[in-house]
């Protein structure tokens, strides 16, 4: 293994970290593999001239990262080779849906081959979150987040206390807040974000014309869910109803036999909400987006391919900003676009 280190006498790299690089070169080009014990602290620090502080430094620092370990009595041993690369990134999401994936899909194609990206979901659980987030602390350069809790009852949380003080033990520079806003971290932590009470509140209002000819509208709220939403769709919703004397009810999910009337415009957020009241819609004979009308919260594939009417945040623009604020190194708070796409169903 000696001869594959390369310490430059001339270079104003510092020692320790000729040291990291090289070993990460190595293995990133197969000479070090898995398992595969490296030279002692004394050893390398005798072959090389180098300070016995030197070695421990770089040593130290590749433990953090999880690319070697040590073992008592033993040496040091290479223990990780999948994420070597110059850029690591660790994806945390709150749960598997169509539209995190379009985030993410966009975010990696965006970010290019010269990373390497794990994607976790902790499903709203935090107790999951703190320990995925413990287990993988030192082992990356990069924190993408999604927040998004649940509480004892069900209810949304943005960031729960022991959640927060878990994530400002991140460096600032390494970690993007993604999809829900803090503001308490400002302008000295990377956020991009949607904001669900005036978002729903415009997008609505867009469609004003054609949401005024119906009678009723009806919001599908999922109230106990295991995926929880935040409260403030709620407000936004509740907001646009009441500036615009509209009549209004809101409902926990789709119930079967559910009694449809001529002029109800339905909310839906879930996706099987969406189907269920596609299904009584035609059973019960009514002409969508005349009789009785759609609009879903999301924008999916299958819904442009049915033609549903959609309010919807740009996942293409979230996953693909989230990209650049690492390869351009910025920081800064970034509202992401939320639209109106208006189809058949309304």
């Amino acid at each position: 293994m000696m001869k594959l280190i390369k310490i430059d006498e001339n270079s104003r790299v510092p020692k320790y970290q000729q040291i990291i690089d090289s070993i990460i070169h190595n293995i990133s080009q197969g000479n070090l593999v898995m398992d595969q014990k490296i030279p002692s602290i004394n050893m390398f620090s005798e072959e090389f001239y180098l300070s016995r502080d030197t070695v421990e430094k770089a040593y130290s620092i590749l433990k953090e990262r999880k690319i070697i370990t040590s073992i008592r009595g033993k040496g040091f041993y290479i223990s990780r080779t999948k994420l070597i690369s110059k850029v690591n990134i660790l994806f945390l999401v709150n749960k598997l849906s169509s539209y995190k994936l379009k985030t993410y899909n966009h975010f990696i194609d965006k970010i290019g081959a010269n990373s390497h990206t794990d994607l976790h979901i902790y499903h709203c659980d935090e107790t999951l979150f703190l320990n995925l987030l413990e287990k993988n602390r030192g082992a990356y350069d990069y924190f993408i987040i999604m927040p998004h809790f649940k509480a004892d009852d069900l209810n949304h949380i943005t960031l729960p206390e022991k959640v927060m003080k878990a994530i400002k033990l991140i460096p600032k520079d390494k970690l993007i807040i993604l999809d829900n806003v803090k503001p308490s971290f400002s302008n000295s932590v990377a956020q991009i974000y949607q904001d669900f009470e005036n978002d729903i509140y415009n997008a609505l209002n867009e469609g004003l014309e054609k949401i005024k000819k119906y009678k009723k509208i009806i919001l599908v709220y999922p109230n106990k869910s295991v995926y929880p939403y935040p409260k403030r769709i709620l407000h936004g919703f509740r907001k646009f109803c009441i500036e615009h004397k509209l009549d209004f009810e809101i409902i926990d999910k789709i119930y079967e036999d559910m009694i449809l009337k001529k002029g109800d415009l339905f909310i839906t957020i879930e996706e099987q909400d969406l189907v269920n009241l596609a299904k009584q819609v035609r059973e019960d004979e009514f002409v969508l987006g005349e009789e009785v009308g759609i609009i879903s919260y999301n924008e999916t594939p299958l819904k442009e391919l049915l033609g549903i009417t959609v309010i919807s945040t740009d996942f293409k623009v979230m996953g693909e900003t989230a990209a650049e604020m690492i390869l351009n190194k910025t920081k800064g708070i970034v509202k992401v676009p939320f639209n109106f796409i208006d189809r058949q169903s309304l």
